[in-house]
């Protein structure tokens, strides 16, 4: 997430000296008559609307699906303060100071993360099991400012939600981190460009450098994280922000542009930008090709319109708003592991669990833990530095009892928390319950593919005069991870039964599925579809599904259970859909593990042995009543002559 690089991370606040970006007196980010106010305005609105826009993303995923945007809008806000910041020093000194500007980034960004780290680590471990998984790499990225590259090696994804993943907020704050080792340095080369066009032409093909190798390496159905992670391919709206800084510094007389319509421009900027955290998709190509593009575009308008000056800038940062977005950075480092830990102690799946008391807590945990942190670590370092903060606290031991008391205590709590933290790496176990239950899975698909000719075999042998019952019958089983979890039961309840389970996979790759089993002679009599875990389902998927399974199959869907905001409505439209279909029965997969909560994985999703047991009765009950009802009457005898007898008969 964005830094504000003139005094702290996400502050808004400016060094007097430095507020204008440019000589002394001559504002260059605002319009010729425009006070001096310490402070750029409008950019902590922005940063508000930001991290509310991910929190929200986070905590109620259902009120605002692309709420991920706000990410971007911080790259935007920290690509044109660092870039202002830059090029007013090289115009103040004739040079860039390196090693100045690296020590206020780390003095500004690593305090606050710190604390985060530790509290939390040290609470996972006390909780142990799944939430442990990968915490040496999490901490290895964290604190090499590589988080977003780590997560990338190791396949994690930022769009999974079956992985509790303490840390995974880290990776944005990797991205801007990189930028700010890297663009310095290239910053000083452009700035060896004496023209001013040339040089923003340079940081804008930067821009549409990284935009267009995102939309390249996007490959749609697949996850997004590489793409979403790279610091290649993300790095667009940095670029925006520092092209923006570049274009605002230009003569005097070209400073104050369309002050009427400027408002109504910034306006119209905020309302894009909201519109595109309710509407673009974690997943969409739209995303990746263009959208998130378009919301940094988008951003560069509304802070330009509200560093101008005016009255759009004042509106933006009404006095929540100011709040929020001066203590932003602290409400994006706890909000997401915050939340992890509050659904590992209180799932939604529990009794009294629910995915809106969870958000709420979450909220206001965070935010009061970000108020501590802006009250008492980041305004004390911003002010003093984090030496003579230091010397501060070992001041006090010389101080009254009261105080050298409060002093050891917080000692003896940082190294409580220290040692929580590395015996939490320590205790780590090497994969999550729900992994180790889908490789269970695999492992059984495996030796079930080894075996295919045989059971063919063995199952022709079954056949006799009579037809055998609709569960003994050649079944295609296609599923998601639960299914993949329950394959070992599955096969073993169904002599007949090929299952073509996997990881992630939803209700939209069925029809693909089955269109190529069915084209190669592979799609059995039976088809049991268990794909409603990973996102909501449309009832055009499920018709094109029956369409191409055609009228002598047997269809049997499996519903869902998971804390996921689309788990009731895909279960609601697989009942109606069963419901008004013969050929099609629901395995009520919901309602049988409910109650059993500790047949499922940690993540409270994927099954284990007997969980996966549970799973295969239900697919077994349902086709014992698919197989009970009545068939269809054949009505062709209603077009035959006079002589076709009185009634029909019945196959």
């Amino acid at each position: 997430m964005t830094r504000s690089p003139l005094l702290f991370p996400f502050t808004g606040r400016t060094r007097s000296a430095l507020s204008a970006i440019g000589p002394a007196n001559t504002p260059v980010l605002g319009p010729k008559n425009a006070p001096s106010r310490g402070r750029l305005a409008g950019l902590d609105g922005l940063r508000a609307l930001a991290v509310i826009a991910v929190a929200l993303y986070h905590f109620f995923p259902a009120m605002l699906p692309g709420g991920f945007i706000g990410v971007d809008v911080f790259f935007v806000i920290s690509g044109f303060l660092i870039t202002g910041l830059l090029v007013s020093e090289h115009t103040h000194t004739g040079h860039i100071s390196l090693r100045r500007f690296w020590q206020r980034r780390a003095r500004r960004l690593i305090p606050p993360l710190i604390p985060v780290v530790l509290i939390c680590c040290t609470i996972a471990f006390l909780i142990g099991g799944d939430v442990l998984v990968g915490l040496g790499g999490q901490l290895l990225g964290a604190s090499t400012f590589g988080y977003n590259w780590v997560s990338i090696a190791t396949d994690a994804s930022y769009f999974s939600l079956s992985e509790p993943e303490l840390l995974r907020n880290l990776w944005s704050l990797a991205v801007e981190e990189q930028f700010y080792l890297v663009w310095p340095l290239l910053l000083m080369a452009v700035l060896l460009v004496r023209r001013p066009r040339v040089r923003l032409a340079i940081v804008t093909t930067l821009f549409v450098a990284s935009a267009l190798w995102m939309g390249v390496l996007y490959q749609p159905g697949t996850d997004p994280t590489r793409v979403y992670y790279g610091s290649d391919t993300h790095s667009f709206g940095l670029f925006a922000g520092a092209a923006l800084a570049l274009l605002l510094r230009r003569p005097s007389g070209q400073r104050n542009e369309l002050p009427r319509i400027r408002p109504w421009l910034g306006g119209g900027a905020i309302l894009a930008i909201i519109a595109f955290a309710l509407w673009l998709p974690e997943n969409g190509t739209i995303t990746y090709r263009g959208g998130l593009v378009a919301v940094s575009l988008a951003t560069a308008v509304a802070i330009w319109a509200g560093v101008r000056g005016g009255r759009f800038g004042r509106l933006l940062d009404a006095a929540p708003l100011r709040y929020l977005g001066e203590r932003s950075y602290g409400i994006y480092l706890w909000h997401w592991p915050v939340l992890v830990l509050i659904q590992l102690l209180w799932p939604a799946s529990s009794p009294a669990g629910s995915l809106l008391p969870i958000g709420l807590l979450a909220s206001v945990i965070t935010v009061v833990l970000a108020g501590v942190s802006y009250r008492w670590l980041e305004v004390p370092i911003r002010r003093i530095g984090v030496r003579a903060s230091i010397r501060r606290i070992g001041a006090q031991w010389t101080g009254p009892t009261r105080r050298r008391r409060l002093v050891a205590a917080t000692a003896a709590l940082s190294l409580l928390l220290v040692g929580g933290t590395t015996a939490a790496v320590v205790a780590a176990p090497a994969q999550t319950s729900a992994q180790l239950r889908i490789e269970r899975g695999q492992r059984a698909m495996d030796a079930a593919a080894r075996v295919a000719a045989q059971a063919a075999a063995t199952e022709a042998a079954r056949q006799a005069a009579v037809a055998p019952a609709l569960a003994e019958s050649p079944i295609t089983a296609i599923g998601d991870s639960v299914m993949l979890a329950s394959a070992p039961e599955l096969q073993a309840t169904f002599a007949g039964m090929t299952v073509d389970a996997s990881v992630s996979r939803a209700m939209y790759s069925a029809d693909d599925i089955l269109a190529a089993l069915a084209a190669a002679g592979q799609l059995k009599p039976v088809v049991v579809i268990g794909l409603g875990t990973n996102g909501p389902i449309t009832t055009d998927e499920l018709t094109e599904i029956l369409r191409i399974l055609g009228p002598d199959r047997r269809l049997v869907l499996v519903n869902a259970y998971a804390e996921r905001d689309w788990t009731a409505a895909v279960n609601a439209q697989l009942a109606d859909f069963a419901a008004g279909n013969r050929r099609v029965e629901l395995a009520n997969w919901h309602d049988a593990i409910a109650g059993r909560l500790d047949l499922l994985a940690g993540d409270h999703v994927h099954p284990g042995p007997t969980g996966g047991q549970v799973y295969a009765d239900e697919v077994h009950a349902a086709l014992e009543r698919l197989a009970a009802v009545p068939p269809l009457p054949d009505n062709s005898w209603l077009m035959r002559g006079p002589d076709a007898p009185s009634s029909p008969p019945y196959r």
